[in-house]
């Protein structure tokens, strides 16, 4: 039983997850007491020996003694820095009201064609994505104002659902993706290189989203018919003038943060700075910049980047106790036995990192479960840039499965009481089915987005 206590702490931390305990005190807490029950028959022992209070502490806590050193490590991880300064970047250009302007001028310019307004939304969605990466912020802004005009115009409540959440989740993996940063952190992969890697496997993702919506257009028009243009005395030119009005100065910001970065000209860490004073720049082009926009975006920054933070010590802690007992050597070892070499370890992880995203955030995977497998991956030959992209277009379906998709929880607690949980439920299915497609092409034909 005893040589088995690390795989029954994992499975004790997945399942005080699932009832609701905060992770951060779940991970640290599961790791002391684990550790505690390992290290019984030493200090049973001690004690019939008669040792001290002091000898019996020093004994017990032995296992974290590198702890303080792997905090500091943590506290100066350069690449880490990035997290706070994208979050920023993204909750300041929120505040500016670019989602709203975004959507209105989408609307305006594709919402008089079948599926328009749709399709509008996954391209809000693709530019939210890359301009503030905050997935919450992204569906709320879309459900309060794509939803219900949606609604109005009689698009069916599961596709409209359907279509908000999925192109909120885009930011999990368009790059400046927090995700993508975090991996690159876990498995010791440049930044940079992961974000133009998840370039190609994005846009892919996009295209299907919109050619889903094409294609159910196309088979039942019902389902979403064209939005009357409303005629104001404004010609095609006006309305396409104001659509670049909203769409080009994120788009630019866009550019320059990624083309820094892909030219090599600053490091991710840098250009999220760049990303940064640029949001500012742009709230001020909108006339949205003073002090209680930059006071609510650094509070919120705080509380993101600390709650993520707080994670990662709780999961260092985690993986110091279960390497103390033997947990990883357990996994290493079935997973090295499982048959199919490489494809077989990789179809496995895929499915595990599946089905936890339906009860646990992406946040507890990255530094969880990535760790475990990331060894046997590199043991195999498995390149670790197509590992990474396969896990990041992986984790964004847990955005999307029920019943804890946070996209999910995001849209119902917006939208009308008209629209019930099984609409939403409903309307992600054909989403979560594109994404495991497209997990499943980057896994059997790499070379198709150049990962390999």
């Amino acid at each position: 039983m005893m040589e088995y206590i690390g795989v029954i702490m994992f499975f004790a931390a997945l399942a005080a997850l699932v009832f609701g305990y905060p992770v951060a005190f779940t991970f640290g807490g599961v790791a002391l007491i684990f550790v505690l029950i390992a290290q019984y028959p030493i200090l049973s022992e001690m004690v019939a020996e008669g040792a001290s209070v002091a000898e019996l502490l020093k004994e017990a806590t032995h296992t974290f003694a590198f702890m303080p050193y792997r905090i500091e490590s943590i506290m100066q991880n350069t690449v880490l820095m990035a997290v706070p300064l994208f979050i920023f970047m993204g909750i300041v250009l929120q505040k500016t009201r670019l989602a709203e302007q975004l959507l209105e001028a989408m609307g305006r310019l594709f919402g008089s064609v079948p599926g328009g307004l749709a399709v509008s939304t996954i391209l809000v969605g693709s530019l939210l994505a890359a301009s503030t990466g905050v997935v919450g912020a992204s569906v709320v802004a879309m459900g309060l104002i794509s939803l219900p005009v949606m609604l109005k115009y009689q698009y069916d409540k599961s596709l409209a659902c359907g279509v908000i959440c999925a192109s909120g989740t885009l930011g999990q993996i368009i790059p400046p993706s927090i995700v993508l940063i975090i991996l690159g952190d876990v498995l010791g992969i440049p930044v940079g290189d992961l974000f133009k890697a998840a370039v190609g496997p994005s846009l892919v993702l996009v295209g299907l989203y919109i050619a889903y919506v094409l294609y159910r257009t196309w088979r039942n028009p019902i389902d979403a018919p064209p939005m009357p243009r409303e005629d104001n005395g404004v010609g095609q030119v006006a309305y396409i003038f104001e659509a670049l009005k909203a769409i080009v100065p994120p788009l630019m910001l866009i550019l320059i943060v990624l083309g820094s970065i892909f030219s090599g000209v600053a490091t991710p860490t840098e250009s999220s700075a760049l990303g940064g004073v640029g949001a500012l720049v742009l709230a001020l082009l909108y006339g949205n910049l003073n002090w209680s926009v930059v006071y609510y975006s650094a509070q919120e920054t705080i509380k993101i980047t600390a709650m993520v933070f707080a994670i990662l010590l709780g999961a260092t802690a985690f993986s110091m106790a279960f390497s103390y007992t033997g947990g990883d050597a357990i996994v290493e070892q079935l997973l090295h036995g499982l048959p199919g070499g490489k494809m077989g370890f990789l179809i496995m992880s895929m499915v595990v990192v599946l089905v936890l995203g339906f009860f646990i955030d992406f946040v507890e995977i990255s530094f969880i479960i990535i760790p475990i497998l990331a060894p046997v991956a590199d043991s195999l030959g498995i390149a670790p840039v197509w590992f990474a992209i396969l896990v990041a277009m992986n984790l964004q379906s847990s955005f999307l499965t029920p019943p804890f998709g946070f996209s999910l929880f995001y849209l119902k607690g917006v939208a009308p009481a008209s629209v019930a949980t099984t609409d939403i439920y409903r309307g992600v299915v054909p989403f979560i089915v594109i994404q495991v497609a497209v997990v499943m092409s980057i896994l059997f034909f790499p070379s198709w987005y150049g990962l390999l």
